[in-house]
């Protein structure tokens, strides 16, 4: 069975996301340094290539939270079709956890968006049965990765730790006990050191 993955980009103090996200700053603020290794800092290196390759991989589904479909609170009180333009980067369907129930949306490229409000169990099931074998991974934000990871059910996990303090924010780590992964495989770079863990079996 293809794996379920995950990757992350991480402040070296652990925030996945700065504070204070809106539709202006979508990461938070300063969350968008977190990324310069995949959106264009020239001093990305054969490393970050690789990183980028790992991240941008197809799978068969995926699952995000609310707060990284968009920047939308409550009921569903506006027009919103995520951050992505008219064709997100996924190509495959995305299972996204809300409280509020929506219409699926047809995107072009592939990607649906389907809205499920009755918890990360029943979103990873669907997620499951949609990607056909063809793995699952999960997207983010914090909130869905420690759902995911309180499940058990992340079998290759990989953090891209930039050399950066953001000081508040989003944590993925919040609350977990253990960790329960290994590095198998470590890349870097001035922008970042990629790290690709492996469940402990």
């Amino acid at each position: 069975m293809p794996d379920t993955t995950c990757h992350m980009s991480m402040s070296l103090d652990g925030f996945v996301a700065g504070p204070d996200q809106s539709r202006e700053n979508p990461l938070g603020k300063r969350g968008l340094e977190l990324h310069g290794w995949h959106i264009g800092d020239p001093r990305a290196n054969d490393a970050d290539r690789t990183a980028t390759e790992w991240l941008m991989r197809p799978r068969g589904a995926y699952i995000m939270g609310r707060n990284m479909y968009g920047p939308i609170r409550g009921e569903w009180d506006a027009d919103w079709t995520g951050w992505w333009g008219p064709e997100p980067p996924y190509h495959a369907p995305v299972f996204v956890l809300t409280h509020y129930a929506h219409d699926p949306i047809q995107m072009e490229g592939g990607t649906t968006f389907y809205f499920v409000t009755d918890g990360f169990d029943a979103a990873y099931a669907a997620a499951l049965d949609a990607a056909d074998g063809k793995g699952v991974d999960i997207a983010g934000g914090a909130a869905t990765v420690r759902q995911a990871l309180k499940a058990g059910v992340i079998d290759e996990l990989t953090l891209d730790i930039a050399p950066v303090l953001l000081g508040s924010g989003e944590r993925m780590f919040e609350g977990n006990g253990s960790f329960g992964f290994e590095p198998v495989e470590v890349l870097h770079s001035p922008l970042a050191t990629h790290i690709r863990y492996r469940r402990i079996s």
